[in-house]
């Protein structure tokens, strides 16, 4: 691989949890190799307390993360495009330049978990959980 990271864009809808946290777990994994962005289709304009705790807890710090527009992006090339929400996968994403690879993750919605404390700091635990396997998996092996 060249000097020059890898451009990942991680897409949800609200990109207030999943996103957010795979943005920051690539940044933070990729060790320079990677440089990694979120964006929503619908965002919620809010990043939700869970993720930032739950980023929090691994030691991982986020920087300063934002829901924003993936039309914000339409104009910059990527190398990778990542949905992690069936919901984001089945919509028209706007046009992105030059060529890139897709990659679909489903990952359960931690922010829509309804329990108590415990059972919604689990369904945290379980996003970042299968979101860092599949960065070792299906990112990180891409690039060795």
């Amino acid at each position: 691989m060249s000097g020059t990271p890898a451009r990942v864009l991680v897409l949800c809808t609200g990109n207030s949890c999943r996103s957010i946290m795979a943005e920051a777990l690539v940044n933070r994994m990729g060790d320079g190799r990677f440089s990694a962005v979120s964006a929503g289709s619908r965002p919620t304009g809010q990043v939700h307390p869970g993720a930032l705790a739950t980023l929090a807890r691994h030691g991982i710090d986020p920087g300063e993360p934002r829901s924003e527009s993936w039309d914000i992006y339409a104009n910059e090339p990527f190398d990778y495009v990542i949905t992690v929400c069936d919901s984001a996968a089945a919509e028209t994403c706007p046009a992105f330049p030059g060529r890139f690879q897709r990659l679909h993750w489903s990952i359960p919605d931690p922010a829509h978990v309804q329990g108590t404390p415990a059972e919604v700091e689990a369904a945290f635990e379980q996003a970042f959980a299968l979101l860092r396997t599949r960065i070792e998996r299906e990112l990180l092996a891409r690039e060795g």
